[in-house]
């Protein structure tokens, strides 16, 4: 299961970074960061992800992950092994019951999923753009309380805003 939840951290990644029209793409960026998998296999993670085609800026069908309708693309993208290694958290910012955590490119949805999907009770849900996490926090969590629970989420989160 290690190796599954490391592919798709991977495909999340890829998807994020560079514009793959189509699976034979995919199954090549993949294939160049060591996974080696059947079309049958792309298209299912794929599903289980979400992933739908979108128009990028120049009028090419991409693939894009769910709450990216406008992404940026970085010029000179790392491979997603280098992405994964590289700390996608910046900073967070505090309002009322609600935060917004600012991340690197293409991390926010990865991040945001992490946080949706913990035990994390202090959170009512969020919403991911391509570098920006918008927090929902629920009636009585304190900034301390939320700085706490999302530090045990993400793994670089050293800065408090």
């Amino acid at each position: 299961m290690k190796i599954k939840n490391q592919r798709m951290e991977t495909l999340k990644m890829l998807i994020s970074s560079q514009e793959l029209s189509t699976q034979e793409e995919v199954l090549q960026a993949l294939a160049k960061e060591g996974f080696q998998l059947t079309q049958a296999t792309l298209s299912r993670d794929l599903k289980q992800l979400k992933v739908a085609k979108a128009a990028s800026m120049n009028g090419k069908y991409v693939y894009v992950l769910p709450n990216e309708t406008m992404y940026k693309r970085i010029t000179n993208p790392m491979t997603a092994q280098e992405m994964l290694r590289t700390p996608g958290f910046l900073s967070i910012n505090f309002s009322g019951n609600m935060a917004v955590i600012k991340t690197r490119p293409g991390y926010a949805s990865s991040i945001a999923y992490n946080i949706d999907n913990s035990d994390f009770q202090g959170i009512l849900g969020t919403i991911a753009g391509d570098d920006t996490i918008f927090i929902v926090i629920r009636q009585g969590a304190t900034q301390k309380d939320i700085l706490k629970g999302l530090k045990k989420i993400i793994s670089n989160m050293d800065q408090e805003g």
